[in-house]
């Protein structure tokens, strides 16, 4: 954040300094539960507490046997195995669908473009336990209700809306003179758009399918509804865990996870940077 200048008014300044604080409170309230539940998985005891140990630092109170059962538990390791086949296959489906979506949107002859703009984002919108069961209803009708299938669909319909938002973006800035130069050099639709476009707009589409990842990894409402058993990944597991077996082993989960998601964030950023130099908009 750039200095005051020196001839900065004293309400400037008062302002500046209570802005610095809200941003600070802000960014206490969202991160510290999670500053809180990262060294409660190295707990020795099965207690969701600080005990005296940990808070004297000694290492008799810190144990890896939370992360072990993670990783040697049945019911997490499946959970994990499902999360890791369903959400690259939703994010397959979702940025195929997304990126098609978005380049259609951006033509100029396509009438109606807000409304179906609108259609598209709904699930971004529109609370999670309604889409959840108008999944489940539709989804049995058609028996695709509690198989890999039907979860796969439901998550890719939630991480379709990230997918158009990202490459919407990134094709605002898209120089549409060079699509037309290659249809003029004897290119077709879709050579143009393999060798021309598409290069051009890979950062947003990657950024988008990043976000369909996360979308679909972390999602529980709808796979209660649409799932089974069968179906049960980690944040169902999470889920039934605080339920009917209060484990540490949850806190291993949620840490891993937010690994795992400051990961993909970070790769966000450097994917979003790359696209707007790419694309002339930020120096360098």
């Amino acid at each position: 954040m750039a200095a005051l200048p020196p001839y900065a008014t004293t309400g400037e300044r008062i302002w500046r300094f209570t802005f610095n604080v809200i941003c600070v409170a802000i960014f206490f309230f969202l991160v510290f539960p999670i500053l809180v539940v990262i060294p409660l998985s190295f707990n020795a005891v099965p207690f969701f507490t600080f005990t005296k140990e940990m808070l004297a630092f000694d290492p008799a109170g810190y144990s890896l046997q939370w992360y072990e059962d993670f990783l040697t538990n049945s019911d997490w390791t499946r959970a994990v195995r499902n999360s890791l086949f369903i959400a690259p296959m939703a994010t397959i489906l979702s940025t195929a669908l997304g990126t098609l979506a978005a380049i259609g949107l951006s033509q100029s002859h396509v009438p109606f473009k807000g409304m179906i703009m609108a259609i598209l984002i709904s699930p971004m919108i529109v609370p999670l336990i309604i889409s959840a069961a108008g999944m489940y209803f539709f989804y049995s009708d058609m028996g695709i209700q509690g198989t890999y299938l039907g979860v796969i669909l439901a998550h890719a319909v939630l991480g379709t809306p990230f997918v158009i938002i990202t490459v919407t973006a990134t094709l605002v800035g898209f120089d549409k003179s060079l699509t037309r130069a290659a249809a003029n050099l004897g290119a077709g639709p879709v050579e143009t758009f393999r060798r021309v476009q598409m290069p051009l707009i890979l950062p947003g589409v990657i950024s988008g399918a990043l976000f369909a990842f996360i979308t679909s990894f972390d999602e529980v409402v709808v796979v209660l509804f649409v799932g089974a058993q069968q179906q049960k990944t980690l944040p169902w597991q999470m889920f039934t865990g605080l339920r009917e077996q209060i484990s540490p082993t949850i806190l291993a989960a949620a840490t891993i996870l937010v690994l795992f998601s400051i990961l993909l964030l970070t790769t966000v950023e450097l994917l979003r940077r790359r696209s707007e130099r790419i694309r002339g908009l930020s120096p360098g």
